[in-house]
């Protein structure tokens, strides 16, 4: 699972002498070309000089290197050195790299670990707020901001969605209680009208959030309560439980996103809980498929809310060279690039470019109900006690207990 956007481009000239990315210094006495700030203008070096970006491998690894080589045609004395740090990994790797000198330039991580970059010390604000603000969609500009400020470039936008089987599902569910119905038709042995990773926590906001429940309250930042042992939320998982009867499955067996795949490409499942990350795998497969909303909870009017995050382009605190990092972020989410990206990756654009794509329309539905993982620090204490939860409710063991086990548990690490 992938924890789960028109820019400014500044000009930069050319000449000098070669250096590396964020451990390596060089001369800027003869900066010639600058970009606007709330304070002014900030100088941008002349000299040559290598920016050291961070990013996963596969088709994000294309992106930065395609990208990469386009900068570097406008901007021929900046040079553009891909590293591979997978974005789940990269919050905690600035911490051991950024201070000794060999850390990224720029690096890319999932929205809500900014709380603790920002704690940290490890990544440097947007410059100008202008530069985001009003050009990103609103979840994106939420997502990257923390105490009022904005922190990196956020590159795509993020949630998950109902996948469905169109050979298998002539009508598609908008409510949990239609998918039970169609389960029972449909189910037989091996086959399951809907699957996913039951015991991840990232899902778990499609039942927690009975009722515009949030975690850590309705702005997020509510760091003494995580709001998961609230009625709502305990009513939101026994329902959760219930439906066990139509995957009967243990969440440690489908606790593999390939498994819940599988099981949808192959046909054994006609619906299938996942985001754009799988829309590529279902298109080779060669499925008639389809994405839209979740299913409402019973209950309530609208679908069943989802977390929503941003893969943002971080500026690293430790960079000799922070301007230029800026502008190269800044450069990602610019009309060609957001092109770039999603023609490789699938993945939401960030801003509001049209894209051709069929399956975008029900992920941005879907944002509508979506609400943005939390950014403060306390989150990074949530994932592992809301797994085991999840988990453990889902085979069998008492909601309350579990929910108020899973609070203390993140309240007081």
């Amino acid at each position: 699972m992938k924890k789960k956007m028109v820019a400014l481009v500044l000009g930069v000239s050319i000449m000098g002498s070669m250096i590396t990315g964020c451990g390596s210094k060089g001369s800027s006495d003869t900066p010639t070309d600058t970009t606007a700030t709330q304070g002014g203008t900030t100088e941008l070096t002349k000299d040559e000089i290598t920016l050291k970006v961070w990013e996963s491998s596969g088709q994000t690894e294309d992106f930065i290197k395609q990208a990469g080589a386009e900068f570097t045609k406008k901007y021929p004395n900046i040079k553009i050195e891909y590293a591979n740090v997978e974005v789940g990994d990269a919050n905690t790797q600035i911490a051991l790299d950024g201070p000794s000198g060999v850390g990224a330039d720029v690096f890319a991580t999932p929205s809500n670990t900014i709380g603790g970059l920002v704690t940290g010390g490890h990544i440097l604000k947007v410059t100008n707020p202008d530069d985001v603000k009003g050009k990103v969609a609103a979840s994106c500009e939420s997502a990257v901001t923390y105490n009022g400020d904005i922190y990196g470039y956020p590159v795509s936008d993020e949630t998950y969605a109902l996948f469905y089987n169109k050979d298998l599902v002539k009508e598609v569910p908008t409510t949990w209680e239609q998918v039970e119905e169609f389960c029972k038709t449909f189910n037989s042995k091996g086959k399951y009208g809907i699957i996913w990773n039951v015991g991840d926590a990232y899902y778990s906001p499609i039942f927690t959030g009975k009722n515009g429940n949030k975690l850590f309250g309705a702005d997020g930042t509510d760091a003494t309560n995580t709001y998961m042992n609230t009625a709502d939320a305990v009513e939101g998982m026994k329902y959760f439980q219930s439906l066990k009867q139509y995957l009967n499955v243990p969440a440690a067996d489908i606790s593999d996103n390939s498994i819940c795949l599988a099981a949808f490409t192959s046909g054994k499942a006609a619906m299938y809980i996942t985001g754009p990350w799988n829309v590529a795998e279902c298109e080779k497969a060669k499925m008639n498929f389809g994405v839209t909303t979740l299913p409402s909870l019973p209950g309530d009017a609208n679908p069943s809310a989802s977390f929503s995050g941003a893969r943002t382009m971080q500026v690293s605190a430790y960079s000799n060279h922070p301007a230029e990092a800026e502008a190269f972020a800044k450069f990602l989410i610019s009309d060609e690039m957001q092109q770039l990206r999603f023609k490789l990756t699938g993945a939401i654009p960030s801003t509001s470019i049209k894209v051709d794509s069929e399956y975008i329309t029900g992920f941005q539905k879907q944002l509508q109900y979506a609400y943005p993982m939390p950014s403060i620090p306390e989150v990074d204490q949530f994932w592992d006690p809301m797994k085991s939860a999840c988990a453990n409710i889902w085979d069998g063991a008492d909601v309350q207990k579990e929910l108020d086990s899973c609070n203390t548990a993140i309240l007081t690490k």
